[in-house]
């Protein structure tokens, strides 16, 4: 936990229904706790970071613990203010007949699947560069484990899109100043000058910045958050395997939902054997990583009461 407490940006994932948002949630109690500025964004469309708090998030940041702010985004409302940046700024580069058409290139864009994913990703990356200083730790509760393993790969997909769509937009400018040099006409775009370019380039160097910051692993760190069970076992170690690929360090894994040792009645005495075999397995396939086990509650993981606990269970 101290480890934990060390980096500046902490990333929850694992499948649907282990208990990613509580344990986001009781990481970041626990931090505001320790004196920490914490921001705590939930990406996850099912947003169970308002009802574990009781009390709103929204796409605004909002203080709902001393010390802890969070903030909710929304994909499909993210998509649609990246569509509409998309139209302004092509709205200021490009001629009134040019914009037309390409806004209606980029409408046709909007609806195909993949769009609320990248909007999502620019969203995110805003935070991870313009929110960096503002506080000590920012934690993303992400979606279930395929989701989040896409977004972490847009650096490098919309970095290549971004040099291809360069490469054509300067071979196009090298063909205008031929043109221009064949007619004698002073109206060539320099390339260097080029609003186009220039936007592109700004795009590109933000990409870096954030791509420089997820592989920084003493700065950044993935957290996987799994129940001894077999599914969750099997997609937790596939997720490891995706991040150390993708160079992003896995600095913790949370076990959670542990049966008590001091179980009664044939049915529970069953399970808890069950799960001593799993256990066993997760202490073998997860050695490299730090893993921290969190008691099953006896009641659900509802208000801050309850959070508190768990906050507590992971400090001890």
């Amino acid at each position: 936990m101290r480890e934990l407490l060390k980096k500046r940006i902490l990333f929850f994932g694992g499948k649907g229904g282990v208990g990613k948002t509580t344990c986001a949630s009781a990481m970041a109690l626990v931090a505001s706790r320790a004196g920490k500025r914490v921001l705590l964004v939930s990406t996850d469309p099912a947003h169970s970071t308002s009802d574990i708090f009781e009390k709103p998030f929204d796409r605004d940041e909002r203080e709902i613990y001393p010390g802890l702010t969070g903030l909710e985004l929304d994909a499909d409302l993210e998509a649609r203010r990246y569509v509409d940046r998309a139209k302004a700024e092509i709205t200021r580069m490009f001629s009134p007949a040019v914009a037309k058409e390409a806004e209606r290139q980029i409408d046709l864009a909007a609806a195909m699947p993949g769009v609320e994913e990248v909007a999502l990703f620019d969203r995110m990356s805003d935070l991870i560069i313009d929110r960096f200083d503002a506080y000590d730790l920012l934690i993303f509760d992400t979606a279930p484990t395929g989701h989040t393993l896409r977004l972490l790969r847009m650096p490098e997909l919309v970095a290549s899109w971004i040099g291809a769509l360069s490469k054509r937009r300067r071979a196009l400018l090298s063909l205008n100043q031929d043109i221009d040099k064949v007619r004698r006409s002073p109206e060539a775009i320099d390339p260097d000058q080029d609003p186009i370019l220039r936007t592109l380039d700004q795009r590109r160097e933000k990409l870096e910045q954030v791509r420089a910051r997820l592989m920084q692993h003493n700065f950044t760190g993935f957290v996987l958050v799994l129940v001894p069970e077999r599914l969750p076992i099997e997609e937790t170690s596939r997720a490891a395997e995706v991040l150390r690929e993708s160079n992003v360090n896995v600095c913790g894994i949370f076990v959670n939902r542990v049966l008590p040792d001091e179980v009664e009645g044939e049915f529970y005495r069953a399970r808890w054997a069950q799960e001593q075999v799993y256990r066993d397995e997760i202490r073998r396939r997860f050695s490299a990583y730090p893993l921290t086990w969190i008691p099953q509650l006896e009641t659900d993981v509802y208000g801050l009461d309850n959070l508190e606990r768990v906050s507590a269970l992971l400090t001890r």
